[in-house]
């Protein structure tokens, strides 16, 4: 019996998928040498674990950034991007947009599609799927939405990783080809659900891509899978 191949429009997105995480690899392993983003594609997602019936998932909101304050005024808000040309103040905002969900206002697809509008218009190296990583799935946000789960958070402090600093110091027109930074947030998460009068809360941390050129916004470009200190 002959071999079915496999369909081409699959392998034409899975080799798509792979040049596009490859792009922002040799950006960021270049500039920084954030070795930790070679795991990428190896890791399985972290995900937030399903929540009881009486506790809570993780998640956050964010501080108004350096540049025009983010739309965004609290829960059940969709996340909007912040006109800033600051990638530190930026990185905080895209941080907190990350972190943040409110299942009693809209669905997970429309979560993804906002923060997918905070994505560089640049293909090759915007990071859709390390975005997408982030969000909880669609089974674990119904059971979060059966909670009318939601959290909020706030971004304290962000700054550039030590690797990416030495790096451009080294070499500074290193930057000029994609003027891709890495920033790194940490922050805290206010989490609540149905019945609950006190919610949860912890501290947060990530590092993210974000690109600013000159005369143009800033713009996410991924999620890396480890903090960079």
């Amino acid at each position: 019996m002959a071999r079915h191949s496999p369909r081409p429009g699959g392998a034409s997105r899975g080799r798509r998928r792979a040049l596009l995480g490859t792009a922002v690899l040799t950006v960021l392993v270049a500039l920084a040498g954030l070795t930790a983003y070679l795991t990428r594609d190896s890791r399985s997602p972290t995900e937030p674990p399903a929540p009881p019936s009486s506790s809570p998932t993780a998640a956050s909101s964010a501080a108004p950034p350096s540049g025009r304050p983010s739309p965004r005024t609290g829960a059940g808000d969709l996340p909007v991007p912040p006109e800033t040309h600051d990638p530190v103040a930026y990185g905080k905002a895209a941080a907190a947009a990350l972190w943040s969900y409110d299942t009693r206002a809209y669905s997970q697809a429309e979560l993804r599609k906002a923060l997918h509008g905070w994505l560089t218009r640049e293909a090759k190296y915007a990071d859709p799927a390390s975005v997408d990583k982030v969000v909880p799935s669609a089974v674990l946000w119904k059971q979060m939405a059966a909670n009318h789960q939601f959290a909020e958070a706030k971004a304290y402090e962000g700054h550039f990783p030590h690797a990416f600093t030495q790096a451009l110091q080294q070499d500074p027109g290193a930057i000029t080809e994609a003027y891709i930074y890495a920033v790194t947030v940490s922050g805290k998460q206010s989490i609540a659900w149905k019945g609950s009068s006190v919610g949860g809360a912890e501290s947060r941390s990530t590092t993210l891509a974000v690109q600013c050129r000159p005369y143009r916004s800033c713009a996410l470009v991924g999620v890396l899978p480890s903090v960079a200190p």
